[in-house]
């Protein structure tokens, strides 16, 4: 497992993109929209910055709602998502997801859930 990101739930993340672009010098490497989210990556050379933010109703606008904005997830980068989700239940992990899912970039991704990871949402990105 490597480090590959981390979500930053906001309200604006345009302008949250241009603030690190010039704060971190950070490229944005990509930008769609997805899962009713706006979702911009900027490439720190060594990972990204994923920035998340709601166009519709959805888990990141209740997340900002209960919760502001801010790291809303880490994400580790894995050659096989399936099998890290092995891993995880064989430790006693909760998943959220027990099977990979279509993820932004068109990653499989999947999650597991906060009450067994230290309070972090952590997320496996399939490269």
């Amino acid at each position: 497992m490597e480090f590959d990101h981390a979500g930053i739930a906001t309200q604006d993340a345009a302008a949250l993109a241009d603030q690190y672009a010039g704060l971190l010098d950070a490229g944005v490497a990509h930008e769609e929209t997805f899962d009713g989210m706006a979702v911009v990556f900027l490439d720190l050379g060594n990972g990204f910055l994923e920035l998340l933010e709601p166009v519709e109703d959805g888990t990141i606008a209740r997340y900002l709602e209960d919760h502001g904005p801010g790291i809303h997830h880490l994400a580790l980068r894995t050659g096989d998502v399936e099998r890290a989700l092995d891993r995880a239940r064989e430790h006693g992990i909760e998943l959220i997801d027990e099977e990979p899912r279509p993820g932004a970039w068109g990653h499989e991704v999947a999650f597991l859930h906060p009450g067994s990871t230290g309070g972090v949402l952590l997320e496996f990105v399939q490269h």
